[in-house]
């Protein structure tokens, strides 16, 4: 019966695309066997219940081949009709170009930039083993399941599922299961004119077991690899060699099947070859679907089984049940504003300093919030010291040691937020959120509600000179949509900002936090504002010269306002964005209707013309920094009270 789910889901999956006009058939013909065994016998998950906590996880990460994840789906009852699948890549479908993980029930994380979806693996795995230490009891297993993922050749070239794989190697991930869809092709042509590197002797080297040279369209010598890989005590990659498009009596085994439609011609001789009525489009025998409307039945028992289980776990320990609760929900203490008010910080104090103790504070009161740092803890001032860390059969802590590995960093920790019962934070030097930027460009697209927290996020940072200092950056993570982006400009604003993000559960925020210190910045109505993105910090009504500035610069905003001899008000601008989504009313009495407007930006200033008129004056860098004493670097690039003070003047 497998080999009949396999070929119906070829079937399905070059109709698909061929009706699209559009799409990669190649890996859905090719990896048909491998699926049929995931979905019609090992996996285990309940289409009725799709986010059932103990389901096997599976990730597409060779996103292209979505067509073969909704053949599954719907033959294995999921909410996506055939008419759906008549539908792949059509606007407002359920069945877009690529997984998209909330648009299509049983994706479980959206893919297509190859690489992620291997490394959200790797985190859904982490999670997986973190959770089972949590809740798991001598009476009762609640959390035990397996994380699988496809992936390809293209993947395998990404740099991201190096590091990703390195690390899972690291933590000996025993309940990963990574199938490699080694095909040999790649959008260009063969493989051997670019990638002729031994995959698996690079997967044993990071401490994978590895199985090799599995037939991939041999369903018996699938299912003997998966349950091989079951028993290791370490992830598991198997190497299965495939045929793209294999059957295809013109384009198996080339480079044309992957993101072409076959053509009339191949499809109907890969539909004589796999005995499919060459008469029919969207092909389901009666025997496939009575074989997985069985196999529903089988699964929603089991579900129903561990919910009984569930419930016995939860009535003999009500607080893990409400740790449980509090965390597949995001539920936040109602006291936790005031513990984090209550944060006594001595300035002159720099804002990283300032959220050290901020994040620890809150991490006391939320036991899910865990995450770390990719090896600059000491200078991210992220590491809880109260807890402890997660290496390899030690799973029970909440501090990460991510190593140098910035993109891997953010693909696992959105694979951590996915998985659900966890949510996570993750560090770097500012300069680095390049490293990172496809995976939190991933969280912000996924609504997922990841806290960065980016340090050192100026030309201030001094010697360490242009290669560290960013110019760009902060710029650059506002223009992602529904990230938000929080740049405190003392210790004050600081703990607001990160209350803010833990409220924010509809997508990431990052921080975005300095090196050097700063001073308590007294303001006349407190932090009134600034939950709306802006707000004015002193100054008249009837000013004649607005400073506008985040972060650093609104100190020096301040000083600034004191040496001007006409009436001024100082504005913070901590998330720009959300400012400008305010309504009119608010923003004209922060920034007055018809004033003079400056910006003190120690970076790029293109996205602050978003607040100017006629009358203005900026002071921004927009060139590289320079390597010298940080407040030397700053005075060559203009940041001077003086200066600015002068300019202004001159204007006026």
């Amino acid at each position: 019966m497998l080999e009949e789910v396999a070929n119906t889901v070829r079937g399905l999956a070059v109709d698909a695309v061929e009706k699209a006009g559009s799409g990669h058939p190649g890996m859905p013909v090719g990896c048909a066997d491998i699926g049929a065994v995931l979905y019609g016998e090992v996996m285990d998950f309940d289409p009725t219940t799709p986010d059932w906590p103990d389901r096997d996880r599976f990730v597409l990460s060779a996103g292209h081949g979505s067509a073969w994840l909704y053949s599954f789906l719907h033959l294995t009852g999921y909410n996506l009709s055939l008419e759906d699948l008549k539908n792949f890549r059509q606007l407002g479908s359920k069945t877009p170009g690529h997984p998209e993980y909330n648009d299509t029930e049983g994706v479980e994380t959206t893919t297509g930039p190859l690489g992620q979806g291997f490394t959200n693996a790797v985190g859904m795995a982490i999670s997986e083993r973190m959770l089972a230490d949590r809740y798991n009891t001598e009476e009762h297993t609640i959390i035990d399941h397996y994380t699988y993922t496809i992936l390809g050749d293209g993947c395998m070239m990404e740099g991201i599922t190096s590091e990703a794989a390195s690390y899972a190697g690291h933590l000996e991930l025993d309940k990963l299961i990574a199938i490699y869809d080694d095909n040999n092709i790649s959008i260009e042509g063969s493989t051997d004119i670019t990638f002729t590197e031994s995959v698996v002797d690079r997967f044993k080297a990071y401490g994978w077991h590895v199985i090799e040279d599995v037939d991939g369209h041999d369903i018996n010598a699938v299912k003997e690899a998966i349950a091989e890989a079951k028993v290791s005590d370490k992830p598991t990659l198997i190497d299965a060699n495939t045929k793209i498009a294999y059957g295809a009596p013109n384009k198996e085994g080339t480079s044309a099947a992957h993101g072409a439609p076959l053509g009339t011609e191949d499809i109907q001789g890969l539909k004589n070859k796999f005995d499919l009525p060459t008469d029919k489009e969207f092909y389901v025998s009666n025997a496939v679907r009575d074989f997985f409307a069985e196999r529903k039945e089988e699964l929603l028992e089991q579900r129903k089984e561990w919910e009984s289980e569930f419930e016995e776990w939860a009535k003999a320990n009500p607080e893990l049940k409400e740790q449980w609760d509090q965390a597949h929900n995001l539920e936040l203490p109602d006291h936790l504003e005031k513990i984090v008010g209550a944060i006594e910080l001595d300035t002159p104090r720099a804002t990283r300093k300032a959220s050290g103790p901020t994040l620890r504070a809150i991490a006391d009161e939320v036991p899910y919030l865990v995450g770390g740092s990719a090896d600059l803890a000491p200078s991210n001032k992220t590491y809880l010291d109260k807890y402890d860390e997660i290496q390899a059969e030690q799973f029970g802590g909440r501090n990460f040691r991510f190593g140098v590995r910035e993109h891997a960093m953010g693909g696992i920790v959105n694979g951590i937020s996915l998985h659900s019962g966890l949510r996570p934070f993750a560090a770097t030097f500012l300069v680095f959120s390049d490293y990172m930027r496809p995976a939190i460009r991933l969280a912000a697209l996924m609504k997922q509600p990841i806290v960065y927290v980016f340090t050192h996020d100026s030309v201030y940072i001094g010697g360490d000179g242009p290669t560290h200092q960013p110019v760009e950056h902060v710029e650059a993570l506002r223009t992602i949509p529904n990230l938000e982006v929080l740049r405190p400009a003392d210790e004050e604003e600081t703990k607001a900002a990160w209350l803010e993000a833990m409220e924010r559960t509809a997508g990431p925020t990052a921080l975005v936090l300095t090196r050097q210190n700063l001073p308590h910045v007294e303001k006349d109505n407190g932090l009134a504002g600034f939950d709306k993105g802006a707000y004015v910090v002193q100054g008249q009504e009837d000013a004649e010269v607005v400073l506008l500035a985040s972060g650093s610069e609104v100190s020096l905003a301040v000083e600034v306002a004191e040496q001007l001899e006409t009436a001024t008000k100082v504005v913070s601008v901590p998330e720009r964005d959300k400012f400008l989504a305010q309504n009119e009313k608010y923003i004209n009495e922060v920034l007055g209707e018809d004033t003079f407007r400056v910006v003190l930006e120690a970076g790029v200033s293109s996205g602050w013309h978003q607040l100017l008129n006629d009358k203005y004056h900026i002071v921004s860098v927009e060139e590289f920094g320079a390597s010298g004493a940080g407040e030397k670097v700053a005075q060559q690039f203009g940041f001077t009270a003086e200066r600015i003070a002068s300019d202004i003047k001159s204007k006026l």
